[in-house]
């Protein structure tokens, strides 16, 4: 295991990048703990895979360096940075028995016969590959042969990280909720570092620790899943994380109040006022979560006309015309609109952010 220090590092295919979409990867510092379970989530063509590649040795940064306990392996090949991969696809020996391709990484690493067998009957047991050790792997499923693939990557204690490049991609969804609670269980158990490109969110927050997002080759937030979700430091996050993702709306600023388009105005937070007055602009962005719908106005909350609503049994996700725009609530029951179609929204002060050219102010 080892703590992963990525110093100044950055990725660019053409010689002397000088704008930002001019590099795979933008510059970043970062710090991945010993023995901590990291996601890096994103869109495909973001840079995730790129980076692990990076870390794993498969591509040589243009920029910076990657440390392993504080050790440069920026020129080092894969194999002299003692780490396991495991990719999309199951990587193993068809002709060999579940118990021989398990082994075979310590076999490699001159181990011996009875230290190999506890190990792998060890991790086979956390895979519930037990029952499958003497058959050979051609004849069994996709979503067991890439068991076979985990466990190949976690059979080495020593490893300084493994990395897992959406390994669960062609296994059906009950299997990857399955796998996902096995690779956390075994995570706790055998405290390996641990890093997981994905796309999907739900993957990404189950999984990780630690998030790492992405857009565009750009690092925008790392953090908890609880953070992400509630205090999202970037536009881009609110929008990616979520179902539906954060409502976005633009507005006009001015005289200590948010303007939003044909909709009315909110009281800009005390703290960030002066930095949003100074713009003249901002982003105003809330959960669906926490908007609140009311049958009566108050003097916080603004006029909408309901566009519909559709019960989803745990709740009712309903669509507004606010102004010029349309904005999304998560409500518990389904809003009931006066004799004109209206509703007012209520935006909760401590659930109002604002952003500024995507980037949190409050």
């Amino acid at each position: 295991m080892a703590r992963i220090d990525l110093l100044d590092l950055a990725h660019a295919y053409r010689p002397n990048p000088v704008a930002p979409s001019d590099f795979a990867l933008r510059p970043m510092t970062m710090r991945w703990e010993d023995g901590g379970a990291y996601a890096l989530l994103g869109p495909s063509g973001c840079g995730k895979t790129t980076l692990l590649n990076i870390i794993s040795g498969l591509v040589r940064p243009s920029h910076g360096r990657v440390l392993f306990d504080g050790r440069d392996v920026t020129e080092l090949p894969p194999e002299a940075r003692n780490i396991a991969q495991v990719f999309q696809f199951p990587v193993i020996y068809d002709t060999m028995t579940v118990f021989d391709n398990l082994a075979f990484p310590l076999r490699n690493r001159g181990w011996k016969e009875d230290a190999i067998r506890k190990r792998v009957e060890q991790v086979a047991a956390m895979l519930e590959l037990s029952s499958d050790l003497k058959r050979r792997a051609s004849g069994l499923a996709v979503d067991a042969k890439q068991k076979i693939s985990l466990g190949r990557g976690l059979v080495r204690p020593d490893v300084a990280a493994v990395l897992f490049d959406e390994p669960l991609t062609v296994i059906d969804p009950h299997l990857k909720w399955l796998l996902r609670r096995k690779l956390k269980e075994i995570h706790h158990e055998l405290k390996l570092s641990l890093i997981y490109v994905t796309h999907d969110q739900v993957e990404a927050l189950t999984f990780a620790d630690q998030v790492v997002v992405m857009t565009q080759g750009e690092v925008v937030q790392t953090g908890s899943a609880q953070a992400l979700f509630e205090e999202p430091a970037h536009t881009f996050v609110g929008y990616f994380i979520g179902n539906p993702g954060m409502n976005l709306l633009p507005c006009a600023i001015a005289d200590g109040v948010a303007r939003i388009d044909g909709a009315g105005q909110l009281p800009l937070p005390p703290g960030a006022a002066a930095a949003l007055v100074a713009a003249g602009r901002a982003t105003l962005g809330i959960r669906p979560e926490y908007l609140e719908c009311l049958a009566a106005p108050q003097p916080d909350a603004l006029a909408a006309t309901l566009q519909g609503a559709r019960d989803l049994g745990t709740h009712t996700l309903a669509e507004f015309r606010l102004g010029a725009h349309t904005v999304a609530a998560k409500l518990g029951a389904a809003p009931t609109p006066d004799a004109d179609g209206r509703v007012w929204l209520r935006f909760p002060p401590q659930r109002t952010l604002y952003y500024l050219d995507d980037k949190r102010v409050a």
